[in-house]
């Protein structure tokens, strides 16, 4: 124990799932009611089918496959009876071609030539048909020239033991060798668990093969089971879901010689993108493993199946590493193969850890004022950007938001460098001065974004915009000297607006 908590640190505790490990005594869990399985660990599905009316007759269209998937014992229970039942009425056909033909009452006249030498009764019918089907021939009973009907009966008898033996063996060698056993050799974790790997947040179960002989092209896949309602308010029941185990990246096809551990992370894509610790409580799911693979030494695909409910989902726990290096040889210790350890993992769902993450993080200022020409910012535009940018601004058409933003683009992003000359020389002559030649306070309130003083600043703008216009509209270009209308010193473009935008373009400069 010393070693391992000096190779994993201080704060190792080892979890074992099984009821022979060892590891640190806790309080027994309250014990939950067992929850109904749609596949149990075996791999059995609990499903089972009725009401199926009229529809069982499709069985006996697939009578051979309906014996394949039958029970051992059923299996064992037809294969004996219909061995009897034909044995006994290829006994009874030849016991009845004696009888017509009065071969039972004159067995004993040596002058007469009977269809089967040496049948008297039933019985000796009966080991006459069991001698010739096995092919024992003792030589004591024997068909003979005289009997047409006979040679007719022996031919039906050969071509009916052949089908019978054909389909009966055959059925046996196909239970025997299904590859359905090949999977008990074939190991999946007792618990999954939920940690952190490579700095994303990971479900985790281990799978592992018992056997020396390779499972040629393994793959692995995952099913969520989790019933849901739609928006529309229909519920579906055991609503399938895929987990992402590494389709994408080729992760889910495993060269499985030691055991492995599946993981699947946990991000926007993910069905599991909102569960925490503590939503695990409540929440209802059952993650379905299918490990499937073509077993090397028949040739035969193989499927083994499993499932963990939410109660089998471990967070905050790790596998233990069961590989180790030996002198030539890799051991891998199965003994370990469920045991778990505790680590540091956040309670927090993957939605959360983001949510935090940006609350946490310092806050961007957004891109709302430019520098013109001079190095000045336009102070003016940019309070009233910061006032009314959801409400007077986006009334305005898109043409007239981008000439009046003062170097304020869509969305807080920068302006073309034309524009933003433009529109920060049509600012400067709009509202005289710069940001140095506001006060130290202002500077201070309009640089911080979401400025909550509104009536200071707004005061101290209002101060500003009275103040005479230091600037000639003749300094503008032709083009912004047309936006201006031609007038006065100050002058906006409400003359060539209607009455509506004119309304509104004074409001936001009031």
């Amino acid at each position: 124990m010393s070693a391992l908590r000096k190779k994993f640190g201080d704060d190792y505790q080892v979890v074992t799932t099984s009821s022979s490990g060892s590891g640190f005594n806790q309080p027994a869990p309250e014990k939950k009611k067992k929850r109904q399985r749609f596949v149990d660990k075996n791999g059995r599905c609990n499903v089972q089918h009725g009401n199926l009316g009229g529809e069982t007759s499709r069985y006996l269209s697939d009578l051979f496959t309906t014996l394949v998937d039958l029970k051992w014992r059923w299996n064992l229970f037809i294969f004996i009876l219909t061995y009897t039942v034909a044995w006994l009425f290829m006994a009874f056909l030849w016991w009845v071609i004696a009888y017509i033909r009065g071969d039972l009452h004159r067995a004993q006249d040596p002058k007469y030539t009977p269809c089967v030498a040496n049948v008297y009764n039933f019985p000796s019918a009966f080991l006459f048909f069991i001698e010739t089907e096995a092919t024992i021939g003792y030589g004591y009973r024997y068909i003979t020239d005289k009997c047409p009907e006979g040679i007719i009966l022996f031919l039906f008898q050969s071509i009916l033991g052949s089908i019978v033996d054909a389909f009966l063996i055959g059925c046996m060698f196909i239970k025997m060798s299904q590859p359905k056993k090949r999977a008990e050799t074939l190991m999946f974790s007792e618990h999954a668990a939920i940690s952190m790997r490579d700095g994303k947040l990971t479900l985790m179960f281990r799978v592992g093969n018992l056997r020396n002989s390779h499972m040629v092209s393994a793959q692995i896949r995952c099913k969520l089971l989790k019933s849901r309602q739609t928006p529309e308010g229909e519920f579906l029941p055991l609503d399938q879901l895929e987990l992402d185990v590494g389709f994408s990246t080729g992760a889910d096809q495993l060269f499985l010689v030691s055991p492995l551990t599946i993981c699947h992370v946990i991000d926007t894509k993910s069905p599991f993108y909102e569960l925490s610790q503590r939503s695990m409580q409540t929440e209802q799911f059952e993650i379905v493993v299918i490990l499937e693979g073509i077993v090397e030494t028949t040739g035969m695909t193989c499927q083994a199946r499993t499932s963990y409910t939410e109660d089998e989902v471990l967070w905050g726990h790790r596998f233990f590493p069961v590989i180790s290096l030996e002198e030539g040889f890799f051991k891998v210790d199965y003994s370990q193969f469920h045991a778990t350890f505790e680590v540091n993992t956040p309670p927090y769902s993957v939605k959360e850890q983001e949510e935090n993450l940006l609350m946490s993080s310092p806050l961007m200022a957004p891109s709302l004022c430019n520098s013109g020409e001079g190095g000045r910012n336009s102070s003016m535009d940019c309070l009233e950007s910061l006032e009314d940018k959801d409400s007077t601004a986006t009334k305005l058409p898109s043409k007239l938001q981008k000439m009046q933003g003062g170097g304020c683009g869509r969305d807080g992003l920068p302006m073309p460098r034309k524009l933003l000359r433009m529109s920060s020389t049509t600012s400067e002559m709009i509202y005289p001065g710069s940001m140095g030649d506001l006060p130290m306070k202002l500077q201070r309130i309009s640089s911080v974004p979401g400025v909550s003083d509104e009536k200071q600043v707004n005061k101290m703008a209002s101060k500003i915009s009275s103040d005479p216009i230091s600037q000639s509209v003749a300094d503008l270009p032709p083009k912004l000297q047309r936006m201006q209308g031609g007038g006065g010193i100050g002058g906006r473009m409400d003359g060539h607006l209607p009455p509506k935008l004119r309304k509104m373009n004074s409001d936001r400069f009031t």
